[in-house]
C-alpha cells in the first residue's frame, strides 16, 4: 500500500496512512485543484491515446490534426468563442476522424472515386466518433461536434442534415478547415490545390456547403502561413504564386 508521513502522534511515533485518505487531510481549495489538474492530464492522455490509434490507422492524421488544432483555436480566438468552447474545439480538430478507425483500409486508401455503397459507408465516420466519444466524460460536447463536421449550412450535409446555426460553431469550424486541408494537400493519386484555388473553392461555396464567416476569418490565417502548410501537405509553394 502506498503511504504518507504525517507527524508524529506521540513521542517518537509516526502515523501512516494511505495516500488517498491524506488527500483529505489537505484544503479543499487545494484538493479541488489537484482533482482538475488529475482530469486534466488523464483528458491530454486520452486525446494522444486516440491519436496514435488514428496513426497506427495510417490515415496521414498526425501533422493534419495538430495543423487544424491550431487553425481552429485562432479561428475561433478570432470569432470571440468562450474558453469552453475553444476547448472543444480543440478536442474536435484533433479527433474529428477518429470514426474512421471503424472504416475498413480498402475504402480509405482507395485511390480512385468511390462508388455509392463505398461512400454511404464512409459518411459514417462521424457517427462512429460521437458514439465513441460520448462515452467519456467530459467529451460529450466535443462528441457533438464530431458528429456535425460534415454538415452543410444550406442542410444538405450530413448525417443530420442540419441548417445554419442548427450546425454547432465548432462543427462549421472544424468543416472548414478540414475542408481547405484536404483541398491543399498531395495524395498518391493527385497532387494538392494551390493556395488560390482552394480559396476560391471556399468562397464560392461559402452560404452553401460552408459559414461565410468562418471562411473570411480563415483565408487570411491560411494564406499567410502558406510556405509552411504547403510543405507540410506535400504540395509545392511555387505552384500557388
Amino acid at each position: 500500500m502506498v503511504c504518507e508521513q504525517v507527524g508524529n502522534v506521540s513521542a517518537g511515533a509516526t502515523l501512516l496512512i494511505p495516500a488517498s485518505e491524506s488527500l483529505l487531510l489537505v484544503p479543499e481549495a487545494f484538493r479541488i485543484k489537484l482533482l482538475e489538474e488529475q482530469a486534466s492530464t488523464l483528458r491530454s492522455s486520452v486525446i494522444c491515446a486516440f491519436n496514435q490509434l488514428l496513426d497506427l490507422k495510417d490515415l496521414n492524421t498526425g501533422v493534419h490534426s495538430t495543423r487544424l488544432a491550431e487553425w481552429g483555436l485562432r479561428v475561433g480566438q478570432e470569432l470571440g468563442l468562450d474558453e469552453n468552447t475553444l476547448h472543444n474545439l480543440e478536442v474536435a480538430a484533433l479527433l474529428h476522424d477518429i470514426g474512421k478507425v471503424g472504416i475498413p483500409d480498402a475504402i480509405l486508401r482507395k485511390p480512385g472515386k468511390l462508388d455509392a455503397e463505398e461512400y454511404s459507408l464512409i459518411k459514417k465516420h462521424p457517427d462512429y466518433g460521437w458514439a465513441v466519444l460520448r462515452m467519456l466524460p467530459g467529451f460529450e460536447s466535443a462528441a457533438l461536434d464530431i458528429l456535425h463536421h460534415h454538415e452543410s449550412v444550406d442542410g444538405s450535409g450530413y448525417p443530420a442534415g442540419l441548417r445554419n446555426s442548427e450546425i454547432p460553431i465548432v462543427s462549421r469550424i472544424v468543416c472548414v478547415i478540414d475542408a481547405y486541408d484536404a483541398m491543399v494537400s498531395s495524395r498518391p493519386y493527385r497532387k494538392g490545390l494551390p493556395f488560390e484555388e482552394a480559396a476560391r473553392r471556399l468562397t464560392a461555396c461559402s452560404g452553401t456547403q460552408f459559414d461565410a464567416v468562418v471562411v473570411r476569418s480563415f483565408l487570411p490565417i491560411a494564406q499567410a502561413e502558406m510556405d509552411t502548410v504547403f510543405a507540410a501537405a506535400g504540395t509545392a509553394v511555387d505552384s500557388a504564386l
